[in-house]
């Protein structure tokens, strides 16, 4: 039997337990993949994190079958849950909110098994400077 051939790679984010068939049928429908299938996947995989976005990154085959694979929240929304608003609209400029260093390596922490390295120390500049870029201040 020959291997599968990848057509597609589609890299959505959606409400973790409760994915909008809307988005999910504007990325898949193209592709022919049956969109409540992956939802209920999907729902049942993220279940735990009800209310935070998760991305997926759905692979879809020649024979329109398909794997899904979860990430971790993207880090600006890691970091919105902790200073419980959004970022500043000039960062650079204004200071919305400050974050405890204890908070980055939090964030850091859940990060790392999708970050490009595997040192913790790493991983916390790579979320501060996610965090400055959004006009949040860090003290440590």
């Amino acid at each position: 039997m020959a291997p599968k051939k990848p057509l597609a790679v589609i890299k959505i984010e959606l409400e973790a337990g409760n994915a909008a068939m809307v988005d999910l049928g504007k990325a898949l429908g193209p592709h022919g993949v049956a969109t409540m299938e992956v939802k209920r996947r999907y729902d049942a995989d993220t279940a735990r994190h009800a209310g935070e976005i998760i991305p997926a990154i759905v692979s879809v085959y020649d024979d329109r079958s398909w794997d899904l694979r979860t990430t971790t929240p993207p880090t600006a929304f890691l970091i919105k849950q902790v200073i419980r608003r959004d970022g500043a609209a000039r960062p650079g400029h204004q200071s919305v909110a400050t974050i405890t260093a204890r908070d980055l390596e939090a964030i850091a922490r859940r990060k790392l098994p999708d970050l490009n390295t595997t040192n913790i120390q790493a991983a916390i500049r790579q979320i501060e400077g996610t965090a400055r870029s959004m006009g949040v201040r860090v003290t440590r």
